[in-house]
């Protein structure tokens, strides 16, 4: 791997500016001006000179080791999927994640398939459906009949504007977060020349919304709670869970309402019309 000193630098600006003072141990002084953290209050942090983090910023300087990163990491309190992002970027070794196979493991179809009043599905780490429980299927049309890169939901959520409709509107700006930040991670992951990197050079070129959003370099914002619009019964709060498959870069992704609530008992109608009807479903988005 070699080093990415635009993505580096990019990557730790955007960090650096994310962080309050507050937020890593810091007093914040009365005459404060800067909206995020100072360079020298970074590199307090990550025991290490002002002028060399400087340069890194910068796109100069000798290469960062590993222990290096390691220590920029713990100075910028960045989570694990944002650690490892930083040593790619570095040009250095992350741990191992097999690439995405189409083949789903046997395992996790049988759970798929004891979900019979559950929407859930299973995608690969660009978030292409593969298969999906009935339920599912009801709750968002079938995903699995698309082709091409639309067959991916970060894809169609920057192109497809009928996609946007399954969402509570005032919820987009979230998602379009947490699409074009998953993206990244894989990206980086799987280097020059993978789909994820295809991926993201078609957006930059279809997407205005998705350069804008590029650029702010942020990685894996889970969501951990989404809203669907369903034509039948209205606005659905699911919570989302996820389960990875430990051989493959597949997850089983689970929606669930909470008992007592309006989305349960919508849930319960959405169920029984698709146990009446193993056809119905939403139109496809």
């Amino acid at each position: 791997m070699t080093i990415d000193r635009a993505g580096l630098a990019g990557f730790l600006r955007r960090r650096r500016a994310a962080l309050q003072p507050e937020d890593v141990g810091l007093v914040r002084g009365a005459r404060r001006r800067t909206s995020g953290l100072r360079r020298e209050e970074v590199a307090l942090l990550c025991n290490m000179s002002t002028d060399y983090y400087a340069k890194l910023e910068r796109q100069r300087g000798p290469e960062p080791s590993e222990q290096l990163i390691a220590s920029i990491a713990r100075g910028l309190h960045l989570s694990v999927d944002e650690r490892d992002h930083l040593l790619r970027l570095a040009g250095l070794n992350a741990p191992a994640r097999r690439p995405a196979d189409p083949h789903v493991s046997p395992g996790l179809l049988r759970i798929l398939e004891r979900m019979d009043d559950t929407p859930a599905e299973i995608i690969t780490e660009l978030g292409e459906t593969l298969h999906q429980s009935p339920l599912g299927v009801a709750l968002t049309g079938d995903r699995t009949s698309y082709r091409g890169p639309a067959r991916s939901i970060g894809y169609r959520r920057f192109v497809d504007p009928a996609t946007r409709q399954l969402y509570a509107p005032e919820d987009h700006p979230l998602h379009t977060r947490v699409f074009a930040s998953g993206l990244r991670q894989i990206a980086t992951l799987r280097g020059p020349g993978s789909r994820a990197a295809y991926f993201v050079n078609l957006l930059l070129a279809e997407s205005k919304e998705f350069r804008q959003v590029w650029e702010k370099h942020e990685v894996a914002i889970p969501p951990l709670v989404k809203r669907f619009v369903h034509p039948d019964v209205g606005m659905l709060e699911l919570h989302y869970q996820s389960l990875a498959d430990p051989e493959r870069s597949h997850r089983l992704s689970v929606f669930t309402a909470v008992p007592g609530t309006e989305s349960h008992e919508k849930l319960q109608r959405l169920t029984a019309v698709a146990a009446s009807s193993p056809t119905h479903s939403m139109p496809c988005r």
